[in-house]
Protein backbone atom coordinates (compact mmCIF):
# COMPACT_ATOMS: atom_id res chain seq x y z
CA UNK A 1 0.00 0.00 0.00
CA UNK A 2 1.31 3.46 -0.95
CA UNK A 3 1.23 5.90 1.95
CA UNK A 4 1.46 9.68 1.92
CA UNK A 5 4.91 10.65 3.17
CA UNK A 6 5.52 13.15 5.95
CA UNK A 7 5.22 16.72 4.77
CA UNK A 8 7.22 19.73 6.02
CA UNK A 9 5.80 22.34 8.35
CA UNK A 10 4.45 24.34 5.41
CA UNK A 11 2.01 21.54 4.67
CA UNK A 12 0.89 21.51 8.28
CA UNK A 13 0.24 25.24 8.10
CA UNK A 14 -1.71 24.74 4.88
CA UNK A 15 -3.87 22.16 6.65
CA UNK A 16 -4.71 24.63 9.39
CA UNK A 17 -5.53 27.36 6.89
CA UNK A 18 -7.71 25.25 4.60
CA UNK A 19 -11.32 26.34 4.67
CA UNK A 20 -14.41 24.18 4.49
CA UNK A 21 -14.86 25.36 0.90
CA UNK A 22 -11.37 24.14 0.01
CA UNK A 23 -12.19 20.70 1.37
CA UNK A 24 -15.47 20.60 -0.53
CA UNK A 25 -13.57 21.28 -3.74
CA UNK A 26 -11.05 18.56 -2.86
CA UNK A 27 -13.89 16.13 -2.07
CA UNK A 28 -15.52 16.76 -5.43
CA UNK A 29 -12.17 16.32 -7.20
CA UNK A 30 -11.69 13.02 -5.36
CA UNK A 31 -15.06 11.80 -6.57
CA UNK A 32 -14.50 12.88 -10.17
CA UNK A 33 -10.82 11.97 -10.62
CA UNK A 34 -10.39 8.96 -8.30
CA UNK A 35 -13.77 7.23 -8.02
CA UNK A 36 -15.74 7.80 -11.22
CA UNK A 37 -12.81 7.11 -13.53
CA UNK A 38 -12.11 3.80 -11.74
CA UNK A 39 -15.59 2.32 -11.97
CA UNK A 40 -17.19 3.59 -8.77
CA UNK A 41 -20.34 5.08 -10.27
CA UNK A 42 -23.25 4.17 -7.99
CA UNK A 43 -25.11 7.45 -7.35
CA UNK A 44 -25.82 6.46 -3.74
CA UNK A 45 -22.19 5.59 -3.03
CA UNK A 46 -20.91 8.78 -4.66
CA UNK A 47 -23.44 10.77 -2.62
CA UNK A 48 -22.08 9.13 0.53
CA UNK A 49 -18.54 10.20 -0.35
CA UNK A 50 -19.81 13.72 -1.01
CA UNK A 51 -21.54 13.86 2.37
CA UNK A 52 -18.71 12.57 4.60
CA UNK A 53 -15.74 14.90 5.20
CA UNK A 54 -12.66 12.67 4.85
CA UNK A 55 -10.49 15.32 6.49
CA UNK A 56 -12.31 14.77 9.80
CA UNK A 57 -10.83 11.27 10.07
CA UNK A 58 -7.12 12.10 9.91
CA UNK A 59 -4.83 13.92 12.37
CA UNK A 60 -4.96 17.71 12.14
CA UNK A 61 -1.47 17.87 10.65
CA UNK A 62 -2.55 15.55 7.81
CA UNK A 63 -5.78 17.26 6.78
CA UNK A 64 -4.08 18.93 3.81
CA UNK A 65 -3.35 15.49 2.29
CA UNK A 66 -6.64 13.79 3.24
CA UNK A 67 -7.82 13.68 -0.37
CA UNK A 68 -4.66 12.35 -1.97
CA UNK A 69 -5.13 9.13 -3.95
CA UNK A 70 -3.23 7.02 -1.44
CA UNK A 71 -3.34 5.91 2.17
CA UNK A 72 -2.89 8.50 4.92
CA UNK A 73 -0.97 7.42 8.05
CA UNK A 74 -2.88 7.82 11.30
CA UNK A 75 -0.11 6.80 13.70
CA UNK A 76 0.65 3.56 15.54
CA UNK A 77 0.92 1.74 12.22
CA UNK A 78 -2.69 2.50 11.23
CA UNK A 79 -3.76 4.14 7.98
CA UNK A 80 -6.81 5.62 6.32
CA UNK A 81 -7.08 3.65 3.08
CA UNK A 82 -7.40 5.41 -0.29
CA UNK A 83 -10.92 6.56 -1.15
CA UNK A 84 -10.90 4.22 -4.15
CA UNK A 85 -10.38 1.21 -1.87
CA UNK A 86 -13.49 2.13 0.12
CA UNK A 87 -15.41 2.85 -3.07
CA UNK A 88 -14.53 -0.58 -4.46
CA UNK A 89 -15.62 -2.20 -1.20
CA UNK A 90 -18.99 -0.46 -1.20
CA UNK A 91 -19.61 -1.25 -4.87
CA UNK A 92 -18.96 -4.93 -4.14
CA UNK A 93 -21.06 -4.88 -0.96
CA UNK A 94 -24.10 -3.08 -2.46
CA UNK A 95 -25.38 -1.99 0.98
CA UNK A 96 -29.07 -1.11 1.28
CA UNK A 97 -31.37 0.16 4.01
CA UNK A 98 -32.28 -3.48 4.71
CA UNK A 99 -28.69 -4.21 5.81
CA UNK A 100 -27.29 -4.31 9.31
CA UNK A 101 -23.57 -3.62 8.89
CA UNK A 102 -20.57 -4.31 11.08
CA UNK A 103 -17.49 -2.29 10.14
CA UNK A 104 -14.18 -3.56 11.51
CA UNK A 105 -11.90 -0.55 11.24
CA UNK A 106 -9.58 1.47 13.51
CA UNK A 107 -11.01 4.72 12.09
CA UNK A 108 -14.57 5.89 11.57
CA UNK A 109 -14.49 6.90 7.89
CA UNK A 110 -15.68 3.65 6.34
CA UNK A 111 -18.40 3.34 8.98
CA UNK A 112 -19.54 6.89 8.27
CA UNK A 113 -19.82 6.06 4.57
CA UNK A 114 -21.77 2.89 5.36
CA UNK A 115 -24.15 4.83 7.61
CA UNK A 116 -25.22 6.83 4.57
CA UNK A 117 -26.27 3.63 2.77
CA UNK A 118 -27.34 0.98 5.28
CA UNK A 119 -30.15 0.57 7.77
CA UNK A 120 -27.90 0.23 10.82
CA UNK A 121 -24.13 0.42 11.17
CA UNK A 122 -21.92 -0.67 14.07
CA UNK A 123 -18.16 -0.12 14.19
CA UNK A 124 -15.54 -2.02 16.15
CA UNK A 125 -11.81 -1.42 16.11
CA UNK A 126 -11.08 -5.11 15.62
CA UNK A 127 -12.69 -8.53 15.47
CA UNK A 128 -11.86 -9.03 19.15
CA UNK A 129 -14.00 -5.99 20.00
CA UNK A 130 -16.98 -6.94 17.82
CA UNK A 131 -20.29 -7.72 19.51
CA UNK A 132 -23.90 -8.22 18.54
CA UNK A 133 -25.14 -9.60 15.29
CA UNK A 134 -25.82 -11.49 13.27
CA UNK A 135 -25.06 -8.88 10.64
CA UNK A 136 -26.07 -9.08 7.01
CA UNK A 137 -22.86 -7.33 5.93
CA UNK A 138 -19.38 -7.11 7.47
CA UNK A 139 -16.80 -4.69 6.07
CA UNK A 140 -13.19 -5.30 7.08
CA UNK A 141 -10.89 -2.33 6.57
CA UNK A 142 -7.78 -4.12 5.36
CA UNK A 143 -6.44 -7.33 3.84
CA UNK A 144 -6.38 -10.72 5.56
CA UNK A 145 -4.27 -13.75 4.84
CA UNK A 146 -7.02 -15.88 6.39
CA UNK A 147 -10.56 -15.09 7.55
CA UNK A 148 -11.09 -16.47 11.08
CA UNK A 149 -14.01 -18.81 11.75
CA UNK A 150 -15.10 -16.33 14.47
CA UNK A 151 -16.48 -14.13 11.70
CA UNK A 152 -19.11 -16.76 10.89
CA UNK A 153 -20.75 -16.30 14.29
CA UNK A 154 -21.25 -12.59 13.53
CA UNK A 155 -22.62 -13.12 10.02
CA UNK A 156 -26.21 -13.93 9.07
CA UNK A 157 -26.73 -17.09 7.04
CA UNK A 158 -27.39 -15.09 3.88
CA UNK A 159 -24.87 -12.37 4.72
CA UNK A 160 -21.64 -11.36 3.06
CA UNK A 161 -18.23 -10.03 4.00
CA UNK A 162 -16.30 -7.55 1.89
CA UNK A 163 -12.61 -7.11 2.65
CA UNK A 164 -9.15 -7.42 1.22
CA UNK A 165 -7.30 -10.70 1.00
CA UNK A 166 -3.63 -11.39 0.49
CA UNK A 167 -3.29 -13.63 -2.55
CA UNK A 168 0.29 -14.73 -3.30
CA UNK A 169 1.64 -11.48 -1.94
CA UNK A 170 -0.89 -9.27 -3.74
CA UNK A 171 -3.81 -7.57 -2.00
CA UNK A 172 -7.15 -8.07 -3.70
CA UNK A 173 -10.74 -7.07 -3.08
CA UNK A 174 -12.77 -10.08 -1.95
CA UNK A 175 -16.38 -11.06 -1.33
CA UNK A 176 -17.00 -13.82 1.23
CA UNK A 177 -20.10 -15.73 2.23
CA UNK A 178 -20.89 -18.28 4.92
CA UNK A 179 -20.78 -21.94 3.91
CA UNK A 180 -21.12 -24.85 6.36
CA UNK A 181 -20.47 -22.53 9.28
CA UNK A 182 -17.32 -21.04 7.76
CA UNK A 183 -16.64 -18.00 5.60
CA UNK A 184 -15.30 -18.62 2.10
CA UNK A 185 -13.82 -15.73 0.13
CA UNK A 186 -13.65 -15.12 -3.61
CA UNK A 187 -11.14 -12.62 -5.00
CA UNK A 188 -12.67 -9.99 -7.25
CA UNK A 189 -9.93 -7.58 -8.34
CA UNK A 190 -6.62 -6.07 -7.30
CA UNK A 191 -7.05 -3.34 -4.69
CA UNK A 192 -4.85 -1.21 -2.46
CA UNK A 193 -5.32 -2.55 1.09
CA UNK A 194 -3.18 -2.41 4.20
CA UNK A 195 -2.34 -5.92 5.41
CA UNK A 196 -3.84 -6.66 8.84
CA UNK A 197 -1.54 -8.56 11.25
CA UNK A 198 -4.50 -9.93 13.23
CA UNK A 199 -5.58 -11.92 10.16
CA UNK A 200 -2.17 -13.46 9.46
CA UNK A 201 -1.98 -17.10 8.46
CA UNK A 202 -0.73 -19.47 11.18
CA UNK A 203 2.99 -20.13 11.00
CA UNK A 204 3.90 -23.60 9.81
CA UNK A 205 7.13 -25.57 10.03
CA UNK A 206 8.83 -26.91 6.95
CA UNK A 207 11.76 -29.32 6.69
Amino acid sequence: MTVVEDRPAAANNAAADSSAADFQVARRAMIDSQLRVSGVNSPAILAAFAAVPREDFVPAERRAVAYMDRAVPLGEGKVLSPALTYGQMLEAAVPTTADSVLVLSPNGYLAALAEQLAGTTVRADSLADAKGGPYSLILIDGAAEVLPDALAALLADDGRIVCGIVDRGVTRLALARKAAGRVVATALADADFAVLPEYAAPKTWSF
